[in-house]
């Protein structure tokens, strides 16, 4: 019996030995920060589409590992994938600096000559943990009603403050923080 009660302990053990560590999910949010600048009619805009680069382009946090390296973090992942977050945070902080409900990723077939439409592509989504992240984008914003269109690019550079991946995720925030203040000064701009 007591050799039984043994090995049935020593599998216990093996068995929580063999357990995977916890999968954290992250999420991207507004700056909440941000404040409005806008003081006329708020604006009717829709973001998207938004492009990534296939590295990040996945559940898992990818981070740089020296100047060619990157790890793919398997237990550290995105709760929803990488470029729906993306926009969704701009259109948040777009919301916020041009004092507008009405900015979403979803086009509701809204009357195109009321509706602004921004295109985000994002040509690095840098992490380095621990010490900086990058965040890359040009984009393009299309007036209401009008073919031309404004492009530009922001490129964001934002310290970590701390190890671990939240304070990570919160840098990103910070960089898309910038890359929405750049496009709401297009967006306010006078037209040409």
């Amino acid at each position: 019996m007591r050799w039984g009660t043994l090995a049935v302990m020593g599998l216990v053990v093996l068995t929580g030995a063999c357990a995977s560590p916890a999968t954290n999910f992250y999420t991207l949010n507004p700056d909440p920060s941000l404040t409005a600048s806008a003081t006329g009619r708020p604006i009717v805009a829709v973001i998207g589409p938004v492009t990534i680069p296939e590295l990040v382009d996945r559940p898992q946090i990818v981070t740089r590992v020296g100047d060619h390296g990157v790890a793919v973090n398997e237990f550290d992942r995105w709760a929803q994938p990488l470029g729906g977050d993306i926009g969704r945070v701009i259109a948040g902080n777009l919301g916020t600096l041009l004092n507008s409900q009405q900015i979403s990723v979803y086009d509701a077939t809204r009357d195109p000559a009321t509706v602004w439409h921004v295109r985000i592509d994002v040509m690095r989504f840098d992490s380095v943990p621990g010490q900086e992240v990058t965040v890359d984008v040009l984009w393009a914003v299309r007036p209401p009603g009008k073919s031309r269109v404004v492009s530009g690019r922001s490129v964001a550079h934002e310290a970590v403050s701390g190890p671990g991946f939240a304070p990570l995720v919160a840098a990103h925030d910070r960089a898309l923080a910038s890359v929405s203040r750049d496009i709401a000064a297009a967006m306010q701009a006078p037209p040409a």
